[in-house]
């Protein structure tokens, strides 16, 4: 194969895709060929309009759970519903053969409340950004991860 390297300093969200893609069927072939890795959300949906407006994005594999994204807009924070989102994406995680998730933050109250769900700091990019920190978390997962008496589809609905 012929070839050329080129730098694209606005590229696309498919060049994405297509390295991603390549990394990885590289990796389930060479470490795992029966790797199963899936997408997951949980959806802050506004009850009048139905108007998705904050949430978490995650995926499984490598029996990990994998927390990209949590966001819980201003007007809706200090309810608890991020704790919510985490411990619904953690007993899907479960019902998926995941035994630990990761996830990182560059906020420190964020950081402070993955700390108090049992997240434990393993990594931290010291002035990331500039004057902060990018902190990496992990968790084993429990067995169970609802309280006694609660599901989690009842422990995220707020009136």
């Amino acid at each position: 194969m012929n070839f050329h390297l080129e730098l694209l300093p606005k590229p696309h969200s498919i060049i994405r895709q297509i390295i991603l893609n390549g990394l990885t069927d590289f990796n389930r072939n060479a470490f795992m060929p029966d790797l199963k890795t899936e997408d997951l959300a949980v959806v802050i949906r506004a009850v009048d309009s139905k108007t998705i407006v904050g949430g978490l994005w995650a995926h499984t594999s490598w029996e990990w759970l994998t927390i990209e994204l949590i966001f819980v807009p201003e007007s809706l924070r200090k309810q608890g519903i991020a704790r919510n989102l985490i411990a619904m994406a953690e007993e899907e995680a479960i019902k998926r053969g995941c035994h630990a998730a990761w996830l990182d933050t560059l906020n420190s109250e964020a950081l402070a409340l993955y700390e108090r769900l049992g997240y434990e700091r393993f990594g931290e990019l010291k002035d990331f950004p500039k004057g902060g920190s990018r902190t990496f978390l992990q968790k084993k997962l429990a067995t169970d991860v609802s309280q006694p008496g609660q599901s989690s589809e009842r422990m995220a609905q707020r009136s």
